[in-house]
């Protein structure tokens, strides 16, 4: 094994804690359903994805995904969500997400791609747990970022005692 360069380390160091602060403010903006805020976090070529769980590395032009939004669809899910139409989430479901290991894969130019593993606990009659980890390529935009692709990949083996998957991951 080697060792990059003390000024690498830090970049990369440096890096690390600023994804790891955007992935907890984003979190947070999701707990609080504050949900146009968090839409207005993706670029406008943005994709958000949830594969099924049955193949979580499933890509959208081979396998069935469980979301496969375009920066359009993200809009309209957003707005769905903060109407009363969307009967399965009014009231609101409580959530509280759990971000960890978040890792730095790949570094360029404003680029970076990062993973962080996530529990997301939702409460709505019962409790549910839902875990796996978020898969981004992030934009830097100034001091933060903007999501260009998040991806969420699901450790469940079946939805079935989770009921429907109407919240946002």
């Amino acid at each position: 094994m080697t060792v990059a360069p003390a000024a690498d380390r830090l970049a990369r160091h440096a890096l690390r804690l600023d994804v790891e602060e955007f992935l907890y403010a984003e979190a947070a903006l999701l707990d609080a359903w504050r949900l146009d805020d968090w839409f207005a976090l993706f670029t406008a070529d943005a994709r958000y994805e949830v594969p099924s769980t049955d193949l979580p590395s499933g890509e959208p032009a081979t396998a069935l995904m469980l979301i496969s939004d375009t920066h359009a669809m993200i809009a309209a899910r957003v707005k769905r969500l903060n109407s009363r139409k969307a009967h399965r989430e009014f009231p609101w479901s409580r959530t509280r997400r759990i971000i960890g290991n978040v890792r730095i894969l790949a570094e360029s130019g404003e680029e970076a791609e990062a993973t962080a593993n996530f529990a997301v606990y939702r409460s709505r009659r019962d409790v549910s747990v839902y875990m796996g980890q978020y898969r981004y390529r992030l934009v830097r935009d100034g001091d933060t970022f903007k999501i260009r692709f998040r991806r969420a990949e699901l450790d469940l083996e079946t939805l079935d005692s989770h009921g429907t998957l109407s919240i946002i991951l």
